[in-house]
């Protein structure tokens, strides 16, 4: 089923999941019953819980104002499937809009379009492709503990790194059958996915396609992998960096631009070679990017994904077919000419991650910027790290981002700005287990 096609018949369905996807691309929303749905009944929202954060809270700053207002919920019907776990429920994304017609400045899927409209007003497309990692742990109380790995067939439980194992993939078999039936039912378009380098780490691609098409398949992705995983025992986690010694968990972003006959702009068809908008696109990425880390590494836990050797980069440096860097240009022909950028986390926003990459690239092509040399086969890790230094000096560095707002609205800046010092604030006022453990008995 191809992710464009929606469900049309919805005679199975009894009710309709409402989905509104938040900052934190947590999916919210109401649950109503179909016939409401296919009669096109008025669905409302408080827009607020678009900036919903998540502990729970809201910002403290007077963002969406006192009177707490309703927006509409407008269903897109290309996301409109069936639930392949609950076949009596149907699921569409929707967008917020203002009841004059406006889109919601707080909502992340608007976030996205404002930026494919720039795009289109300069008769180009873009074309992503992300690729998630993610853990599968034992499903227990114990969270707070921290991670188990999950035992395989006979109890085993994975001892050493397995990256690209099929045997070691094998041992949750039934696990793997039922999400691909649940993917293809939701019309999410997978690529390859595979065993990676940590314990019982995974990674699997999606298929390249529209950024507003892939970023919602995202999110069915994520909701079918949880459901799936919990339905054999399993804890599905998407944190940038669940377990201490393990590699991180990353969503890299391929991305490419075509013009309106579906050339790539970034190739010279006939030599292959690099054209000067693929140099400015870069350009973009490297001058403006390191504005938007809030946005590539959202949470605390983000940042410790970072770390130097580990194939997570701390600088925009860019080179072919070198994993060392932020900025890969995979070895291709020239219709397949992209670049992945490597800086976003999988606990990241999946809309505003690639909008966020997208509209850097864009600006470069609109200033001409130019590229830095690449790196070639050099490590990356060797050269200065040019990254904001944590998630309060991505707040700041956002916050005070001209371009940020610029490209993707002062409201929305401000706003996501507002959501992450209020989550900033809650986790400082934790004591942690490392702060006991070395500070009790010796300071």
């Amino acid at each position: 089923m191809s992710y464009r096609t929606p469900v049309t018949d919805l005679s199975a369905a009894r009710d309709v999941a409402c989905v509104f996807p938040d900052v934190n691309a947590i999916p919210r929303g109401k649950i109503r019953p179909a016939r409401d749905f296919k009669a096109g009944a008025e669905l409302r929202i408080a827009e607020a819980i678009g900036l919903h954060t998540v502990d729970g809270n809201y910002p403290d700053d007077d963002i969406t104002g006192d009177s707490d207002q309703d927006v509409r919920l407008v269903p897109d019907l290309r996301s409109l499937r069936l639930l392949p776990w609950r076949p009596s429920r149907a699921i569409a994304i929707h967008d917020a809009v203002h009841f004059d017609g406006r889109p919601s400045d707080f909502a992340a899927r608007s976030v996205l379009l404002r930026v494919l409209e720039a795009f289109e007003a300069r008769g180009l497309h873009a074309v992503v492709a992300p690729e998630i990692e993610f853990y599968l742990f034992e499903r227990n109380d114990r969270i707070e503990a921290g991670f188990e790995a999950p035992r395989g067939r006979g109890g085993v439980i994975e001892q050493s790194p397995a990256g690209y194992s099929l045997a070691a993939a094998d041992e949750h078999a039934a696990f793997w059958d039922e999400l691909g039936v649940a993917l293809e039912g939701l019309g999410v378009r997978t690529d390859t996915w595979l065993h990676e380098v940590g314990q019982s780490q995974y990674e699997l691609n999606l298929l390249h396609g529209d950024p507003l098409d892939v970023a919602d398949q995202v999110i069915y992705f994520k909701m079918a992998l949880r459901e799936v995983a919990a339905r054999h025992g399993l804890l599905a986690v998407f944190m940038a960096k669940p377990v201490a010694g393990q590699p991180g968990s990353s969503m890299h972003l391929h991305q490419s631009v075509v013009d309106a006959a579906g050339r790539n702009i970034f190739a010279d068809p006939a030599s292959g070679a690099d054209t000067e908008a693929f140099s400015a696109y870069i350009g973009g990425l490297q001058r403006y990017m390191p504005d938007f880390m809030l946005i590539f590494a959202p949470f605390i836990n983000s940042w410790r994904r970072y770390v130097h050797g580990s194939q997570a980069p701390v600088n925009l440096e860019w080179a072919e077919d070198n994993r060392t860097v932020a900025l890969r240009v995979p070895s291709s022909g020239p219709v397949a000419r992209r670049v992945e950028n490597r800086l976003a986390g999988s606990d990241a926003n999946p809309y505003l991650a690639i909008a966020a990459s997208l509209a850097c690239g864009l600006r470069g092509i609109e200033e001409g910027l130019a590229r830095r040399p690449s790196i070639g086969d050099r490590s990356g890790y060797t050269f200065p790290r040019e990254l904001p230094l944590g998630i309060e000096a991505a707040l700041l560095t956002l916050g005070a981002s001209v371009p940020a707002a610029e490209m993707l609205g002062a409201g929305f800046v401000r706003a996501y700005c507002g959501v992450k010092q209020t989550e900033f604030d809650a986790f400082m006022a934790e004591v942690g287990a490392w702060e006991r453990r070395h500070l009790a008995l010796q300071v």
